[in-house]
C-alpha cells in the first residue's frame, strides 16, 4: 500500500518540536476549547475533543488546564470569538503548504502567517489553491511492539482501514482510514487487542515535491518551523520530500 506523508517523515528525522513548551500548551488549549464549543464537553460523544485531550496529555498539559479549556468551550466564557481557519500557500521550491488554525483574532493570525511566508521565500495563496492536494484521512498510530507487520496489516484491513504503512526508523505503524470511520476502526483495533497510541484526522498529500538543494530546503524548513511554533496554528501539512543528504547537512549546520 502507499507510503505516508513525507513531511511526517521529515519531522521525525529532524525531531522538529514546538519552539516553546508554553506555545504547545496554548495550541492544545485552543483546540480543546474549539472542540468543546462545537461538539460539547463530553469526550465520549465528541471525538474531536477526545483526540484534543489525548494530544494535550501527551504534551504534558496539566489536567486543570484541560478542565478549564473545556469549561471555556462549553460557555463559561472566553471562547465566543474562537474560530477554525485554514491558510494555504507555497513555500520555496513550489512546496504546497496547508495550515489549520484556531484563533480569536483572524487579522492577527493572518498577518503573522503572511509575514512568515514573505520572510522565508514563500507565497500565501487564496483559499483552495492547494487544498485539493491534501486528502483528509483518519490516522491511527500503533507501536510495532514485536507485532508482525503482515498480521497487523490483515487486522487493520479487517477493521476497516484503507491504507497501512510501517516505519523502521521509529518502530511504529500508521493505519489510515476514512475520516468518518476513524473512531470505529480505532475501537475495533482496541477490541482486537492492538494498543492504539493515537487516533486523529489528518491531511495526506496526494503527491510530493522532491527538494534536493540546500538553498531551497533551508528556508523551507525555517518556514515550516515558524508556522508550527505559532500559538494559533494547530497543524501544518506540506507535500515535501527532502533528500536525506540535504537533511544531514542541515542538521550539522
Amino acid at each position: 500500500m502507499a507510503g505516508h506523508s513525507k513531511w511526517a517523515q521529515i519531522k521525525r528525522s529532524k525531531a522538529i518540536k514546538d519552539a516553546k513548551r508554553g506555545a504547545n500548551f496554548a495550541q492544545c488549549s485552543r483546540e480543546i476549547i474549539m472542540a468543546a464549543k462545537l461538539g460539547g464537553g463530553d469526550p465520549e460523544g465528541n471525538f474531536r475533543l477526545r483526540t484534543a485531550i489525548t494530544r494535550a496529555k501527551a504534551a504534558g498539559v496539566p489536567n486543570d488546564n484541560i478542565k478549564r479549556a473545556i469549561e471555556k468551550g462549553i460557555g463559561s466564557g472566553g471562547a465566543d470569538h474562537m474560530e477554525d481557519l485554514s491558510y494555504e500557500g507555497y513555500g520555496p521550491g513550489g512546496v504546497a503548504i496547508f495550515i489549520e488554525a484556531v484563533t480569536d483574532n483572524r487579522n492577527r493570525t493572518a498577518g503573522d502567517i503572511r509575514s512568515y511566508f514573505n520572510k522565508y521565500q514563500g507565497n500565501l495563496g487564496s483559499d483552495g489553491c492547494v487544498a485539493w492536494i491534501f486528502e483528509q484521512k483518519g490516522l491511527i498510530q500503533v507501536s510495532q511492539n514485536g507485532q508482525s507487520e503482515e498480521a497487523l496489516f490483515e487486522k487493520a484491513i479487517e477493521a476497516g482501514a484503507t491504507d497501512f504503512s510501517a516505519h523502521a526508523d521509529d518502530d511504529a505503524f500508521e493505519i489510515f482510514t476514512d475520516p468518518f470511520a476513524l473512531n470505529t476502526v480505532a475501537q475495533t483495533l482496541t477490541e482486537m487487542g492492538i494498543p492504539v497510541e493515537s487516533a486523529e484526522v489528518t491531511r495526506r498529500p496526494q503527491n510530493s515535491v522532491n527538494v534536493d538543494r540546500e538553498e531551497i530546503a533551508k528556508p523551507l524548513l525555517k518556514l515550516l518551523d515558524a508556522l508550527e511554533s505559532h500559538d494559533d496554528v494547530q497543524h501544518v501539512y506540506a507535500n515535501v520530500d527532502i533528500e536525506e543528504s540535504i537533511l544531514a547537512k542541515l542538521e550539522q549546520s
